[in-house]
């Protein structure tokens, strides 16, 4: 990772076709250097000063921004108007805001989902991509994590994420999450929040971190990133199943250069979504990380996520 840095232009803009929406962003590095925007997880993860760090300052003008109701954006947690298409339309207000003509695109998770709708979407303002812990929110990408598969992996934390629900209900756990994430009642909100996320904080490295897993008590982050994840996922991404892996769509985005980072032990993001992504598009480089699973803080990760944000940064694309 390259060294800590501060970023000299930060503030907010208005949300694409939304006065609710002040969303938070950041510019960092070299003001005259090449752009690259940084697609955070979750969705609802927010961004982190860390996350400046994958990128040569000398060479990358670095630009930051929390989704809807993530990080610093506000209102906190808001779902109205808050879906993958206004997420797509919030990237092109930045862009245009910043005066960039096309930019590298970079992210993880739910960032790689949101990198590849939004080059789907705009290609002609795509210079590259770099991807780690594919996620194309197919329904069975969902089945594997919150219902029936992870569990095999991670039986004590499961367990904990059980524990709220109660067993007349388990047979669909983000249903039964989405109507709890939604109570009336703000103490039934926090708890099913708090162990959305630690479930998920529990799960994400290869061995768990007990700073992440703190993470998940944190009653504004948790709050955030559970609500935001689970509408997201209970709408289905407001998206076909298997969209982002149709021919049709890959075809627009088939001569952008892509690298793609996976831990081989992801079970949030499981390595047969690379694998689906690698098949169908056979141009992308796909680099599997054998002693890594899903966060971008893995060791093994982090370098080669350096290393591919170098060779976008070489290419003079």
């Amino acid at each position: 990772m390259y060294p800590p840095i501060k970023p000299y232009e930060s503030g907010f803009f208005q949300g694409a076709n939304s006065e609710k929406h002040q969303l938070y962003y950041e510019v960092s590095g070299n003001k005259q250097g090449d752009p690259v925007v940084f697609l955070h997880g979750g969705p609802g993860g927010g961004t982190d000063p860390k996350d400046r760090e994958f990128f040569n300052p000398e060479k990358y003008k670095i630009v930051l921004f929390d989704q809807r109701g993530a990080g610093k954006s506000t209102p906190s947690a808001e779902l109205e108007n808050n879906t993958t298409w206004d997420l797509v339309k919030d990237i092109e207000v930045l862009r245009q805001k910043l005066g960039v003509t096309k930019w590298h695109v970079f992210g993880g998770s739910w960032g790689s989902t949101l990198s590849l709708v939004y080059a789907q979407t705009h290609p002609d303002r795509v210079k590259s991509l770099v991807l780690r812990g594919i996620f194309t929110l197919r329904q069975s990408e969902l089945r594997f994590f919150y219902q029936d598969g992870t569990s095999h992996l991670f039986p004590e934390q499961w367990e904990e994420y059980l524990a709220p629900i109660p067993e007349a209900e388990r047979h669909d756990m983000m249903k039964a999450y989405h109507s709890r994430l939604n109570s009336p009642d703000a103490n039934i909100r926090l708890a099913a929040a708090k162990a959305w996320a630690k479930w998920e904080m529990a799960t994400s490295r290869l061995i768990v971190s007990a700073d992440a897993v703190a993470q998940a008590e944190k009653g504004d982050f948790a709050n955030a990133f559970a609500r935001i994840e689970n509408h997201y996922f209970v709408n289905e991404g407001f998206m076909r199943d298997g969209q982002l892996l149709e021919k049709q769509e890959l075809d627009k985005i088939r001569h952008i250069p892509t690298i793609v980072v996976q831990g081989r032990y992801d079970v949030v993001c499981s390595a047969t979504t690379a694998w689906a992504l690698k098949r169908a598009w056979p141009e992308i480089t796909l680099h599997i990380i054998p002693d890594a699973g899903h966060s971008s803080r893995e060791p093994g990760i982090e370098k080669k996520l350096v290393e591919a944000a170098d060779i976008m940064a070489s290419k003079g694309l």
